[in-house]
């Protein structure tokens, strides 16, 4: 798998100048960098995970590592869905495994716990009584952790973003590939009610031809992010912050890419980005560092760009524009704009949909609401919102996965989705390092995008997994 990608930059000439890393080439060193479409474009596909529906399991036997920030809530919402059995706890701290352990008690599920190496999450993959590692840690680790859990014979589910770098995306898709195991990035924002109510009504022609889209994670950590006790683990997440670009694109780009079909029908050709200066990081730091100085190496670090704006134009001319900003003190929003030949919605700062220079009406929008509410909302919605994750739709996302597993289908999310909404992040870092140049956007599904199916909105086949309350 490596070796073919080795084998390629050497033939180009250029290996060694680390084009698959992130934020690794220098401005004005190139002026476009075609190498990954080329890689792509030549590359042979071993095997078209999009629309692949591995055997049925009847009972899903999950081992999450990450129980910190993200990992315990998962262990409560997947411990509601019949048809699962946690059997694994891994986290690096002890008393993180213990605790996420103990909150289990009362329930059908005791599982082994594995902690107090770095590589302890190893020996949870390498289980032959596991079907789905759940991955909830730092982003550094995605990759490495996906790819030994897919080569030990076990499905991969990873939080956003799946991957860091260019090189990453590429040994998730041709790890998948070789080994027919799914990699599901763990996008959410997928399931919120909106976003899945705007699919629909995309389906189903509200929009008429949908020209262009909007997403972002506008999202005010500048406090969080600085916190030193109780916070990330060893500071990570700062850390994350000395590269420059849109570092968290996958929350309002994986929705607007399922109604554009993007992977499926359309594909991304080439995006530019653009960041403003740093203008509150950086003096955070030297203003903890002046206090205490555990900050001092934070401090004498740059960071990101406050506002982080990357547009992409697609293959059938449609355009994409997302955004990040976790720094600027304003309001949550992802976006999420719809924009087409006929209507109009948008999430943020309200939910609000139009077919011209006016919004609908309350009793209009309560009747959208009815016509297009998806076949999902209507099974588990209600359930969804009393047992919780981010609003209900973080139980939506488990409970279709364990269902699609369960029942032999096809994941919402597949290999393709998880490389391409990842791989905005070391591209838009490339493009901000060169004047915002524009830059290809590679094509991981090998061509196949022009006939692959798009992402079902319907549970047929599927939706008879049962929720425990």
């Amino acid at each position: 798998m490596m070796n073919r990608r080795r084998e390629f930059l050497k033939s180009t000439g250029l290996a060694g100048l680390g084009l698959f890393g992130a934020g690794s080439v220098l401005a004005g060193e190139f002026k476009t960098l075609p190498l990954e479409a080329k890689y792509g474009a030549s590359r042979i596909q071993s095997f078209n995970m999009c629309g692949f529906a591995a055997p049925k399991i009847e009972t899903v036997r999950v081992g999450i590592v990450g129980l910190g920030q993200r990992g315990p809530g998962a262990v409560t919402r997947l411990s509601k869905i019949e048809g699962v059995e946690i059997k694994a706890l891994c986290d690096l701290l002890p008393e993180r495994a213990e605790k996420a352990k103990k909150s289990l008690e009362g329930t059908p599920h005791n599982p082994e716990l594995y902690s107090g190496s770095v590589y302890a999450w190893k020996k949870m993959c390498e289980r032959q009584d596991l079907d789905l590692i759940y991955i909830a840690t730092p982003w550094d680790w995605h990759v490495p952790m996906a790819v030994y859990a897919m080569e030990s014979g076990k499905h991969a589910a990873v939080e956003v973003p799946a991957a860091r770098t260019l090189e990453e995306c590429w040994q998730l898709v041709e790890t998948s590939e070789r080994t027919k195991k799914h990699c599901m990035q763990l996008e959410n924002c997928c399931y919120d009610f909106f976003e899945l109510m705007t699919l629909k009504m995309a389906r189903e022609g509200f929009f008429g031809e949908v020209l262009h889209v909007e997403g972002a994670y506008i999202h005010d950590l500048l406090a969080h992010n600085f916190q030193k006790e109780g916070g990330y683990q060893d500071m990570w997440r700062l850390k994350e912050n000395y590269r420059n670009g849109n570092l968290y694109p996958t929350h309002g780009l994986g929705p607007i890419c399922q109604i554009l079909n993007i992977n499926r029908g359309d594909q991304m050709e080439y995006l530019t980005s653009m960041s403003s200066n740093d203008f509150q990081m950086k003096a955070k730091a030297e203003e903890l560092a002046d206090k205490d100085p555990f900050f001092g190496s934070f401090a004498s670090k740059s960071y990101r760009g406050n506002m982080n704006t990357t547009v992409v134009k697609t293959k059938h001319g449609k355009t994409i524009m997302i955004q990040h900003d976790v720094t600027s003190p304003r309001p949550y929003s992802r976006l999420h704009v719809v924009s087409g030949s006929e209507g109009y919605a948008q999430k943020y700062p309200d939910q609000k949909v139009a077919k011209g220079h006016s919004w609908m009406k309350e009793e209009e929008m309560k009747d959208l609401q009815t016509k297009y509410t998806p076949e999902i909302v209507q099974k588990v919605g209600e359930l969804a919102k009393q047992i919780g994750g981010h609003g209900g739709m973080d139980f939506m996302m488990d409970w279709r996965l364990i269902d699609c597993l369960r029942n032999g289908l096809p994941l919402d999310q597949d290999v393709y989705d998880a490389a391409l909404w990842s791989c905005i992040t070391p591209l838009s870092e490339w493009s901000v390092a060169n004047r915002s140049n524009s830059i290809d956007v590679p094509d991981f599904t090998g061509g196949n995008w022009k006939t692959n199916k798009p992402v079902p909105i319907t549970l047929e086949g599927g939706g008879n997994t049962k929720v425990r309350v």
